[in-house]
């Protein structure tokens, strides 16, 4: 009977050691192990992607496309709006899953593991319709602006636009994109350079006072990114996003925020 406790002790400080000694990045690496929830890291003022809708609830393309793909997960979602400059942080440390927000895998292949691309994407500039702007030449001497970290700003500092920035009174960067088009608005910058699909939601019903430029900066491709490595829970939902896809729902969501299917998975 002693030998046989002693032998139960043995064991149960083995699980315990094991469980205290797995090291953080096998947990990050190994996330679609029975979690019961889904935790995805967004910008919340970055419409029509993810943001807060009028009734104060999330809502979004991407927000709706990850609550279906939880819920088929079998998995409670969890929406956990972050401050864009620290997603990386927030992904290392595991306070979320996944950043899912219109995000950009170009450039970035190496930092993340990616889902196939789920989108096409430009990068544009939007002016006021009486600027006299009416193409990127015309943007000389001219103050334009960003959201930090965005893939336009990232595509403005690229070595092929180095003439084009060089060009601009100044390139100014701030936190969120209804920032920047409130300083359109008001006169206090010229431009704005974002993403279309943003652009388009901000500018939709105000066509006769706002245009987008048809000269784009860039393209680029949306995905979803995981902690490097963690290729489990990105299979997870990369096979989800495919049933999403045959079954038509990819679609209709999109409709619903695009009025037409933005999809290029399995395409």
């Amino acid at each position: 009977m002693k030998k046989f406790m002693a032998l139960l002790l043995v064991a149960g400080m083995t699980l315990s050691l094991t469980a205290c000694g797995g090291s953080t990045d096998t947990a990050k690496t190994d996330q679609a192990d029975g979690k019961d929830t889904f935790t995805v890291g967004f910008d919340q003022d970055f419409p029509p992607f993810g943001y807060v809708g009028d009734d104060g609830e999330f809502t979004g393309f991407d927000i709706e496309m990850a609550t279906e793909c939880a819920a088929r997960m079998g998995k409670k979602i969890v929406l956990q709006p972050i401050d864009w400059d620290a997603k990386d942080m927030e992904l290392e440390a595991g306070t979320i899953d996944c950043i899912w927000n219109g995000f950009t895998m170009n450039g970035r292949e190496d930092q993340y593991t990616w889902t196939d691309p789920y989108m096409d994407n430009s990068q544009v500039v939007v002016v006021k319709k009486d600027s006299g702007i009416n193409t990127l030449a015309d943007l000389a001497g001219k103050v334009v602006e960003v959201q930090k970290e965005s893939a336009a700003e990232t595509a403005l500092n690229d070595e092929e636009h180095a003439d084009l920035m060089a060009s601009f009174a100044q390139l100014l960067s701030v936190g969120e994109y209804n920032t920047a088009f409130m300083d359109l608005e008001s006169g206090a910058v010229d431009a704005v350079a974002i993403d279309i699909g943003v652009a388009q939601f901000q500018i939709e019903g105000k066509e006769d006072q706002y245009q987008i430029l048809d000269e784009t900066i860039s393209s680029e491709q949306y995905a979803v990114g995981f902690f490097l490595g963690n290729t489990a829970l990105r299979d997870e939902v990369q096979s989800t996003l495919l049933e999403m896809v045959e079954d038509g729902t990819f679609a209709e969501i999109s409709n619903q925020y695009f009025g037409y299917d933005v999809c290029t998975l399995g395409k």
